[in-house]
């Protein structure tokens, strides 16, 4: 029973997933990856809206509003496979480590960027784990809100965090994100999510300027970011 076990994972790994010798949680990690896509895309039966320069295939920081904890797994859902394996998420270590299967998800998964955000309790710098993933060859899924929105307003003022990493790499392209209905999806407080269709709209890449002053680079971040929300009825 064993030696067969041991063969139909061999032939999983092999046949299905194509990809080399891995450790028995790479093996579990891709399937797991595979069934979120799927679930996420029943629920939300969600759209991605691309910009008129067609979708983005260079390596790119993606900033979005934030209003729930699936908002990383709606943008990763709708990318291409080949974008998407070199994706990662940046979230907040306390909850994606909290237990074995948040971390499961968020480190093996997504590999998640995953930032201490007690300052008093941080080993590395944010912006320094950042740039070390872009540099290595991914992109990155970002929030500049720094938490759920759970306000009334469609955004929150921004962290300084995308200012810092924008002039550690001014190269980079910057590609806002809007995320619409999730919140709905699964509203706070809900354990069942709540079948609606969602949408995923990317708009164009901006940069930082050589002179641009931290509150004028992120107004103009936040104005690029809400100008790809749905116009609602009385706006």
């Amino acid at each position: 029973m064993k030696r067969a076990y041991l063969y139909v994972m061999e032939a999983l790994r092999k046949n299905i997933l194509g990809e080399g010798m891995g450790t028995p949680i790479e093996w579990l990690a891709k399937p797991v990856s595979v069934a979120i896509v799927l679930f996420a895309r029943a629920i939300t039966a969600v759209r991605a809206i691309w910009p008129e320069s067609g979708m983005q295939t260079r390596r790119c920081v993606y900033f979005a509003n934030h209003s729930s904890h699936g908002d990383f797994i709606l943008i990763w859902t709708v990318l291409p496979p080949r974008l998407r394996r070199r994706v990662r998420p940046v979230a907040g270590a306390d909850y994606w480590l909290k237990s074995p299967l948040n971390s499961f998800i968020g480190r093996d998964v997504f590999n998640a960027v995953l930032i201490e955000r007690d300052r008093e309790a941080r080993k590395e710098d944010p912006v320094t784990q950042m740039t070390q993933a872009l540099d290595a060859g991914s992109s990155l899924i970002l929030f500049p809100e720094g938490t759920r929105n759970l306000t009334e307003q469609p955004l929150q003022p921004f962290k300084s965090g995308l200012f810092h990493l924008a002039q550690a790499r001014p190269d980079i392209d910057l590609v806002p994100v809007w995320i619409d209905n999730l919140n709905r999806v699964m509203p706070k407080g809900e354990f069942v999510p709540i079948p609606l269709i969602c949408t995923v709209t990317f708009g164009e890449a901006l940069h930082i300027g050589e002179t641009e002053e931290k509150a004028e680079f992120l107004a103009r971040a936040e104005a690029a970011l809400l100008a790809l929300a749905p116009k609602r009825a009385g706006d």
